[in-house]
């Protein structure tokens, strides 16, 4: 049984996006979600974060795009193309803060998801801090 980790540590400083490795990034924040472990990490424009609930999300805060990236600590397919000076991600939806709330909107089904328990302030924080 894995045992599930409280609180949200600090976020982690990481180097400019020129030293983004996208496949790395999305890895280590699955295998966070799958350790029950909350984290956010902001690498360039991209922001990844996990939750203690074993969740894990890859958000692009200029446009509030989004991609699921584990469930309850299972990791989810994400589809995306790097190369050495560029990346292309198949973004599943979009993703909006509403108080206390993570609210994610399916790009396919168009269904709204409104999920709460997730480090928001935390989130917001990081987005806003460039």
């Amino acid at each position: 049984m894995t045992q599930r980790k409280t609180g949200h540590p600090p976020t982690t400083a990481r180097p400019p996006q020129d030293s983004l490795h996208l496949a790395k990034e999305v890895r280590s924040i699955q295998n966070r979600a799958g350790e029950h472990d909350g984290r956010i990490v902001r690498i360039g424009p991209l922001v990844f974060f996990s939750t203690d609930t074993g969740d894990a999300w890859i958000l692009e805060p200029a446009d509030h795009l989004a991609a699921r990236l584990a469930v309850g600590g299972d990791p989810l397919p994400v589809d995306f193309e790097e190369t050495e000076t560029s990346f292309v991600i198949g973004w599943h939806g979009r993703y909006q803060i509403n108080g206390d709330t993570f609210i994610y909107e399916d790009n396919q089904s168009r269904h709204l998801n409104a999920i709460r328990g997730y480090p928001v302030k935390q989130l917001v924080r990081v987005i806003n801090d460039r």
